[in-house]
């Protein structure tokens, strides 16, 4: 499958849904209802996320509670990015609790106070898939460090074809480099 066909998969099929996520999360009544609903990690229907199914009911109670006390410096967040970096230190001591966790949250968050990533977060998912590109990148990547056919995307939908699709960028820079050695420009 080549990335064309990969984004085009997912603004029909995924981008819907995504969205519909994130207008739940623009739609809640109070900021710190959005901070509850994103640190609890619970959806529309009050179910927890698949991401997040495998943490302790201990951790996610912790991280609640610590990002409410923050809930202040929360909403002075000038940007994607301050805020990432507050909800990531916030709970670097919380055991299990990781950087998919804090991204996710933070991008629920950040919907609710028009706060949309930038760049591109890495996270362990999305790192795979970065580097099945062959881009080298720890924490983030610019959308123009990235193939032309993602630049239609926004970041945090980037981030979504990169964890999503990693295994399918693994086959096709295979398939592209045993075919094809002198014609690699789409993968960066």
């Amino acid at each position: 499958m080549d990335l064309k066909t990969i984004v085009r998969m997912y603004i029909q099929r995924i981008r819907p849904r995504a969205q519909a996520e994130l207008d739940w999360f623009i739609r809640q009544p109070t900021l710190r209802d959005a901070i509850e609903n994103a640190a609890l990690a619970r959806n529309s229907k009050g179910k927890r996320y698949s991401h997040q199914r495998r943490i302790k009911k201990t951790a996610i109670k912790e991280a609640f509670s610590i990002l409410d006390d923050a809930s202040d410096r929360i909403k002075r967040s000038r940007d994607f990015a301050e805020l990432f970096r507050l909800i990531d230190a916030s709970l670097e001591d919380v055991p299990g609790i990781g950087e998919l966790y804090v991204y996710d949250t933070s991008l629920r968050i950040g919907a609710k106070l028009n706060l949309l990533p930038e760049k591109v977060y890495l996270h362990a998912g999305t790192r795979r898939g970065a580097r099945a590109l062959g881009l080298k990148a720890d924490k983030a990547l610019k959308v123009s460090d990235l193939p032309k056919e993602f630049h239609s995307l926004r970041p945090h939908e980037i981030e979504d074809v990169l964890c999503i699709f990693k295994k399918e960028f693994k086959a096709s820079v295979t398939i592209a480099a045993t075919s094809d050695l002198t014609n690699r420009s789409w993968c960066g």
